[in-house]
This record gives C-alpha cells, structure tokens and sequence, in this order.
C-alpha cells in the first residue's frame, strides 16, 4: 500500500532525501506502475508516460504523487529513465527521446520478445541473432540495462527485503556501459532486492524468456547458478 502521505505529494517514511533521483518512466503497466509505486515512495521525482496520454495517469499520479507527462517529456532531466513497454512497440518511440536527459542518464529496458503472443515476428532478433536488448538499443539509440524483464511485477511491492535477510530475492542486471549499470544496481538494491551482473547486452540472452533464470524467485547464488545454466538458442515458443 502506498503511503498516505504520498498522495499529496510529501515525502514518504521510506525516502531518502541525500539519494533522491529524477526518474522517467515510459509504460504504466504492471511494471511500470509498481515501479512507480515504490520509487515514489523511496522518495525519488517520478514521471510516467504511455502510448494514452498523462489524462490516463490520473489515478496513478494521484495514489502515488508521480507527474505524469507525454512520452516524449518523459526522459528530460532523468538520471535513469525506464523503457518498460511491448517489445513491438519500441520503434515506434519518439527520436531524440533522451536528448535532455541528464548526462550520463542510465536506461533500463524491461522488455521481452513474444514473437507469438504478442509482437510478431522481428527479423533483427530472429535473422540477425541480436539478443532483445540489443536490437532495442538500436531502435532507440542509447545503451541500454536489462533488468525486471523476469520479474514478477507484484515482487516489487510485496517481496522487497532489507540488506542481508535471507530470503532476499537478486535478480541478474546486464549492460556494456559499467556506470550505469552501477547506477541500475544501486537503484535495485534500494528498492530490496540483490543484483547479479549477467554480463553485457550481448550476454543478456542469459535472462531472456523461457531462460533458467526468468521467472526464478531466487537469492544471489540461485540466479548466478541458473545464468550459468542458460542456454543461447531459442525455444521453438519464442521463436517467431
């Protein structure tokens, strides 16, 4: 449950005013909108966008204080921006998204190829062999990190534990540029949870769907071990 206090815009009991970060957010859905749960009441300056328009975010906006704004407002001053919508719909993101972002600004991807029960068929991940995040960096133009795609959206809310308790759950993060993913790291440890570096974007198919590790509710050892067990070929279920 979100904070009363929340709601009117005041910090929670949870903030931590000397880390608060400007976070975007482009996706309201069950990702996206337990990360907007939990990040506003951590105390960061939320924005949230989708493909609707900021008069749909009117409730979220109210439960939990976030601004919601256009899609492309949504990077502008944010140091982590979140790109947590349908994998087809990725190239169709405004150019220039992250042109007045922050510098240094750290984009997560979340996103999954469902070739067959969503997305179609995408010739860049089937022909090419890139792994998902990478054939979304190329559609968007920025270096991306991989992280929550195998995450249960209610874990966000309900499963956070603090530092060091034991059924803490970890989940893998991925991406080529070092400081951002620290920057990615440190956020999901904010949030209650472990992290696992799964090595760059082109190793990420290591967390992709139907992978050992995607869906594994798992402590830092589980997740290291099923990574370690992943293999590069894609099930006949996610191929398109």
């Amino acid at each position: 449950m979100v904070p009363e206090g929340n709601r009117s815009g005041h910090r929670s009991p949870e903030g931590r005013g000397e880390s608060d970060m400007k976070i975007g957010i482009i996706g309201a859905g069950n990702i996206g909108g337990n990360l907007t749960r939990r990040l506003t009441a951590l105390g960061h300056d939320v924005s949230v966008a989708n493909s609707r328009g900021p008069h749909t975010l009117a409730d979220l906006a109210e439960e939990t204080g976030a601004t919601p704004v256009r899609v492309e407002d949504a990077a502008r001053g944010a140091e982590i921006v979140v790109v947590t919508i349908p994998l087809k719909a990725v190239a169709g993101l405004p150019s220039g998204l992250f042109d007045e972002a922050a510098e240094g600004v750290a984009v997560i991807d979340t996103g999954n190829y469902y070739p067959r029960q969503r997305d179609g068929r995408i010739a860049g991940i089937e022909d090419e062999g890139l792994t998902e995040s990478r054939w979304t960096e190329r559609q968007i133009g920025h270096p991306v990190i991989k992280a929550f795609n195998g995450t249960y959206a209610q874990d966000i809310l309900d499963r956070h534990r603090p530092a060091g308790a034991p059924d803490r759950l970890a989940l893998p993060v991925a991406g080529d540029d070092e400081a951002a993913k620290r920057k990615v790291r440190a956020l999901i440890e904010e949030l209650g949870f472990d992290t696992v570096d799964a090595g760059g974007i082109d190793e990420s198919w290591r967390q992709q769907p139907d992978t050992p590790v995607y869906g594994l509710r798992a402590g830092t050892e589980g997740v290291t071990k099923a990574l370690s067990e992943a293999s590069p070929e894609r099930t006949p279920d996610f191929r398109g």
